[in-house]
């Protein structure tokens, strides 16, 4: 995962943690409904970006088999 997709998904995280506490503050059911969907998408993201390194590591690790 590059820095800049680790950075953008705790971002993402963190707005949607800040939209849930004020919606639950403010009483807004929707804004807090729209952090925690936030939230979800961010630790989706993370978990793509999880899985495609470790596709990567695999090629990279079944390249230099064929390779030697």
């Amino acid at each position: 995962m590059s820095l800049s997709d680790k950075i953008g998904n705790k971002a993402e995280d963190l707005g949607g943690k800040a939209k849930e506490a004020v919606g639950g503050a403010t009483g807004d059911e929707d804004l807090r409904a729209e952090g925690k969907a936030d939230q979800a998408t961010a630790g989706l993201e993370d978990a793509v970006e999880d899985v495609k390194d470790a596709v990567g590591d695999v090629v990279d690790k079944v390249k230099d088999k064929f390779r030697n």
